[in-house]
């Protein structure tokens, strides 16, 4: 996930009564705790959309010996994940849900991939094949960011299926998520629990001056006037803008975008929806 100016980077509890829920409104995870402590998610809306039997379909190379992920991006972590998002893949029209959940495996995909040209089965079938950035040229440490300072010795580059980068990203998710995304980022790629939550908070949260991933995919994004002049247009390339438009938005024919497009058009053909319009940001001006 990718963050220019220092916005996205290049290519990542507590107690409470009884049956009580927690809902942590600015992304909108929503936990219950049971009086022992543990934790018990209702079920995720995806299961529906998305199998077992599915999921392994999709990323038929994820745990291959060549992965560095392998045996770490399991279905039962994504869908314990995913439950405590309650709006993805529940908002909208049966075909927006689908499509909602299409985009989200595809920008995970591509993020993850370590798919080429002429791979076995094709070059978008290697979807969550890493966990983490290899060699990164930095720390993705924003010194200027007091509000998440960095932490002595840490590094913040990309980790899980979106590729969390920078501690103003690594902080306030860790908040919301219930771990020290400051002091402890490497959490992110050892529990597959928290990666993939890692990767629904930033689907699922507006930042600054950007809508969610959510929110453009299921139909709630109103673009504003600066965002009309920027031709930001409703469409999976929008969601491209927010993931990583400092770096791949504004330029023609960009390999990345194209990369990202392919995993798209294939997982909605497998689940039997349009790709919906816009589908590049090759016009559009990065947030």
């Amino acid at each position: 996930m990718a963050k220019p100016t220092p916005a996205p980077r290049a290519t990542p509890f507590l107690l409470a009564a009884v049956l009580s829920i927690v809902v942590v409104a600015a992304s909108g995870a929503e936990a219950r705790w049971y009086g022992g402590g543990g934790y018990s998610p209702s079920p995720s809306p995806v299961s529906s959309i998305v199998s077992e039997q599915l999921y392994a379909s999709l990323f038929l190379h994820k745990d291959d010996a060549a992965c560095p992920a392998r045996g770490f991006y399991t279905y039962a972590s994504f869908v314990r994940a995913a439950a405590r998002f309650p709006r993805f893949a529940a908002t909208g029209c049966a075909d927006a849900r689908k499509r909602e959940v299409a985009a989200f495996l595809a920008q995970i995909s591509h993020e993850t991939t370590g798919g080429w040209a002429t791979a076995p089965d094709g070059p978008y079938a290697w979807g969550l094949c890493y966990k983490e950035e290899i060699n990164p040229q930095s720390s993705y440490c924003d010194a200027t960011d007091k509000q998440w300072p960095c932490y002595p010795g840490k590094s913040y580059h990309g980790r899980g299926p979106i590729q969390i980068s920078w501690n103003f990203n690594y902080g306030p998710a860790g908040q919301a998520l219930g771990f020290d995304g400051l002091r402890n980022p490497e959490i992110v790629a050892n529990c597959s629990d928290i990666a993939f939550q890692t990767a629904l908070w930033f689907w699922m949260t507006p930042r600054d001056t950007k809508p969610s991933c959510h929110q453009v995919m299921v139909g709630e994004y109103r673009p504003g006037p600066a965002d009309v002049a920027a031709n930001r247009t409703v469409g999976f390339g929008l969601v491209t803008n927010i993931v990583n438009g400092g770096l791949e938005c504004n330029r023609a024919g960009d390999a990345r975008v194209n990369n990202r497009i392919g995993f798209y058009r294939r997982y909605c053909q497998v689940l039997g929806v349009d790709v919906g319009p816009n589908l590049d940001c090759e016009h559009q001006q990065p947030f």
